[in-house]
Order: structure tokens, then sequence, then C-alpha cells
């Protein structure tokens, strides 16, 4: 059981999230639980666009590896948290051009085009309901922050 624990996993780490396909959704955070029978998914936020989508997507990788029995279940609770992000998909992220979100209580938003901290907000709501728009003053590029929440 454990190992088709892990091969699931595996499975899960090819899924990319549907609006940043750069990231999977198992470097997202958003992949909570997996047994050999389950698999516990929250989404980024109540009400996520793209939930479904990822259901969907998580549902068609699992029955494509032979993993047709496993059940997908969608829990709100504990709420997701930009802490959940892997590391790796923190410098998926940064390398797609999308600033990590940032430890709560920090300001110092790195542009992920060239590592400036002298950024600014532009606007509260960017590409996806999940990130803000922002830009560098050194080299005047805009950018997408993941919100941290």
């Amino acid at each position: 059981m454990q190992n088709q624990s892990a091969e699931i996993w595996r499975v899960l780490e090819s899924v990319p999230d549907p609006e940043i396909p750069v990231v999977s959704v198992v470097d997202l955070g958003i992949v909570r639980e997996v047994t050999a029978d389950r698999v516990v998914i929250t989404p980024t936020y109540t009400g996520c666009p793209a939930t479904l989508v990822i259901e969907t997507m998580v549902r068609v990788a699992l029955d494509q590896a032979g993993f047709g029995d496993v059940k997908i279940a969608t829990t709100l609770s504990p709420p997701w948290t930009t802490d959940w992000i892997s590391a790796e998909g923190r410098r998926k992220l940064r390398e797609y051009g999308i600033a990590p979100p940032v430890p709560a209580g920090s300001r110092a938003v790195e542009c992920p085009q060239c590592g400036s901290a002298q950024t600014e907000e532009i606007s509260r709501f960017g590409s996806t309901p999940c990130k803000a728009l922002w830009r560098c003053r050194s080299c005047a590029e805009p950018f997408d922050l993941f919100k941290c929440h």
C-alpha cells in the first residue's frame, strides 16, 4: 500500500496547475494527502475557478496510470496557504516570471526578471484572482506576485 501511495504521488507531480502550467498541483501544495485509495486536494482559495479543472486533471492522470479506483476528495479545511508551496514550486514560479509569495509581514518583493527589491504594487488584482500585479522600478518590467494567504 505504501508503494502505491508513492506511485500516486509521482503521478500527481506530473499534473500541471491549469493557470500556471510550469508548476504541478503537488508543487503548489494543492494535493494535501495521498493514500492507496484516496487523494485529498485543497483549492488555493474558496471559489477558485480552476477547482473543477484541477479535479478533472487529477482524475484523468490517475485513470491513465491505472488508479481508477482511487477517490478524489476536496476539502476547504484547513484552508490552503502559500506556506504549502514547495521550494521547488517557488523556484519554478520565479523562473516563469511570477514572484513567489513573501512571508507575512514582509514587503521585500523581488523582481523575478532582475532580482531587484525596488518593486511596487500596481494593482491588487493580477492575471488570476490569486495574483497581484507588480512592477519593478529597476528594470521597469511588470510581473505577477502570487498573493500570500
